[in-house]
């Protein structure tokens, strides 16, 4: 045990040692204050250099356990390992602090769980590049002016990497919304046909990992492969951020180190989602001749700033992956003068077009429901094209686990770019195309927690549906799911969102649909900074401001935080009046998962046992959030 326990190292944290005994006598006089321990910086050290321990429980995830015996080891490893750390706290600190102690580890662990330790290194790496996700991106960076990203960095930079970009083809995606959706369907529907399929996608939720998959599962790359092909271009890497004086980006190196694997793996095609608009968008790079098909999902006031402040600039941004003489599938359906743009750009590039909104194009929502724990809706889709290239194809009862209208015009636009690539010579059958869409699922997209899954961050019984909706049309395709999953039920909102967001049309989308009972704002980190986040008070401003506009009553309680004066509002929350109580609005000072506790507790003040919802909302940072909570509460019930 020793031996096998004395393999795992700790990554970024100092030798382990218990702190000395002199330590704790040299304050003895705050051992019965557990808060003044904790508020001291040097006492909190001393914990936390004991709590280190648990980086080797981390290793517990990764370990190659090849045999039943190994795994028993390891894992009674761990439960030895919790134990003495949750007793040392109980013994040196008291009581009190160790009721703490629990919710500090979950908090290391979920912060390192996210981190991948394997990729310490490459991780802190990245972490010294510019990040635009967590900063924000400049004014004007995505526009094709002077003032947009130089793609001749992102052209040098795969140049030393040996151009693997050009050893492909690809998909190429860009659009306010559905491009991750848009991709996954078609990445499935090519594996289902036996593919080798790359896929390269952002932002992620848990681990970095997620944005790149290749190989027929669609899983991950593994943290190994990922570590090995950065130690070994490591140097060029440098060389390269030299030469451009430091200005290589995260987003740039990440994509270039995608194509390098997705070459190295030899797919044999690559699904390519931009990350911000698309003409100067790092993986803009693709030329007509890798090229298949590109992709434009929507336009939307997303960004607005960084392409050019209009809807009409940020056609003309995204219509940049438009390629000479490669076919075009757009998505929609897109206001007639936003389409002429895209239209304009690709009579002028020679590509034939094919819109997802063509009359010949039919689909429709029939039903939904939910199957063994399972959302899931049935449509209809029937395409027949003959204009520009002939697509045909019949797909009636479709059963889909993206959930609302707006998956089903996603699963239309992959439909149509499945069948784009078989006029050019791919064999996809029908039953593949099939397959492909009711076969995927994204996290964060309209999911219903498991009863598991809300077990583990405590609110078990209770219906909670997270989904990083952000933008005035996610809202309203968020709306619409609310109301087809749950019709007659009562409603709790819990959002958080990025500071550069339309915040008043996504509340007044939201508040357009069922009638929340609750509505808490909150806050949350994005890309792990706090410089884009929106305050919980100027959130709830404009929910506020939006409530007015609309005339829906509602009562503003304040803040409250973290249960500590929960009580003290729930007899407001029933109402006072023989009418339909007014909404609550209100700001939680707390974590993600503990304004989801506050919002159901007061729903269930008010309403009783009656079937409701609790939604999470406003950012894939508030998904993300809630499920490293579910994952590193689960990992810990069942392994400790």
């Amino acid at each position: 045990m020793t031996t096998l326990l004395s393999s795992y190292k700790p990554f970024r944290c100092n030798p382990i040692s218990h702190p000395s005994p002199s330590f704790f006598r040299s304050h003895s006089h705050d051992v019965h204050s557990p808060r003044g321990i904790l508020e001291r910086k040097a006492e909190l050290e001393g914990v936390r250099e004991y709590l280190s321990l648990h980086w080797m429980a981390l290793k517990f995830l990764n370990y190659p356990r090849k045999s039943l015996s190994e795994f028993l080891i390891v894992k009674r490893g761990m439960q030895c390992l919790a134990r003495s750390i949750f007793s040392f706290c109980h013994m040196r600190i008291g009581t009190e602090v160790s009721r703490l102690a629990p919710r500090f580890l979950r908090s290391r662990l979920q912060s390192a769980m996210s981190e991948d330790p394997e990729l310490g290194d490459f991780l802190d790496y990245m972490e010294n590049l510019k990040n635009y996700e967590r900063s924000g991106v400049p004014r004007g960076a995505g526009t094709d002016s002077d003032d947009g990203f130089d793609l001749g960095r992102m052209r040098r930079l795969l140049q030393r990497l040996g151009n693997p970009h050009t050893q492909f083809k690809a998909v190429h995606i860009a659009g306010t919304k559905g491009k991750g959706s848009t991709a996954a369907f078609l990445s499935n529907i090519l594996r289902e046909e036996g593919y080798l399929v790359g896929c390269y996608t952002s932002p992620h939720l848990l681990t970095i990992r997620e944005r790149i998959s290749f190989g027929r599962n669609g899983v991950p790359v593994s943290a190994e492969v990922l570590k090995n092909v950065f130690h070994r271009v490591k140097g060029i890497l440098d060389h390269s951020i030299e030469l451009e004086n430091g200005a290589l980006t995260h987003f740039e190196v990440f994509t270039a180190l995608a194509f390098l694997l997705f070459s190295q793996a030899k797919v044999d095609i690559a699904i390519i989602e931009a990350g911000l608009g698309g003409a100067r968008d790092a993986t803009n790079v693709i030329c007509n001749t890798e090229l298949s098909v590109a992709v434009i999902t929507s336009i939307g006031e997303e960004h607005l700033a960084a392409l050019g402040g209009s809807l009409e600039s940020i056609a003309m941004a995204k219509s940049g992956i438009i390629k000479h003489g490669c076919p075009v599938v757009i998505g929609g359906p897109f206001e007639p003068h936003i389409e002429h743009i895209i239209r304009d750009r690709a009579f002028l590039m020679n590509s034939p077009v094919i819109s997802s909104c063509d009359p010949g194009i039919q689909s429709v929502l029939k039903c939904s429901g939910r199957e063994n724990g399972n959302s899931y809706q049935t449509c209809d889709i029937f395409i027949q094209v003959q204009k520009d290239l002939q697509l045909s194809i019949d797909l009636p009862n479709v059963k889909l686990c993206m959930l609302g209208n707006h998956q089903r015009l996603n699963a239309v636009t992959a439909t149509c770019t499945a069948l784009c690539l078989r006029s050019q010579g791919w064999a996809i059958s029908d039953e593949s195309i099939r397959a492909g869409l009711e076969r995927t699922q994204l996290l964060g997209r309209s999911q219903f927690l498991t009863q598991d899954e809300a077990s583990a961050i405590g609110l078990s019984g209770t219906s909670i549906l997270i989904d990083g909706a952000h933008t005035e049309a996610s809202a309203k395709g968020l709306a619409d799911v609310i109301q087809m999953m749950h019709p007659d039920g009562a409603l709790a909102l819990v959002v958080a969102m990025a500071s550069d967001k339309d915040h008043l049309a996504f509340a007044k989308q939201l508040l357009s649909g069922p009638r929340p009972e609750i509505v808490l704002l909150t806050e949350v980190t994005i890309a792990g900074g706090k410089s884009r986040v929106a305050s919980a008070s100027t959130l709830k401003d404009f929910w506020i401001r939006a409530a007015l506009d609309l005339g829906i009553d509602f009562v503003d309680i304040g803040v409250i935080d973290h249960g500590k004066n929960l009580e003290g509002h729930k007899s407001e929350s029933r109402g006072s009046s023989d009418h339909s109580p007014a909404m609550l609005v209100l700001c939680h000072i707390g974590s993600v998962s503990e304004s989801i506790k506050a919002a159901s507790q007061l729903l269930q003040s008010r309403i009783g046992n009656k079937p409701s919802v609790v939604v999470a909302t406003g950012s894939l940072y508030v998904v993300s959030s809630v499920l490293r909570l579910c994952t590193t509460n689960q990992f810990l019930t069942t392994h400790v």
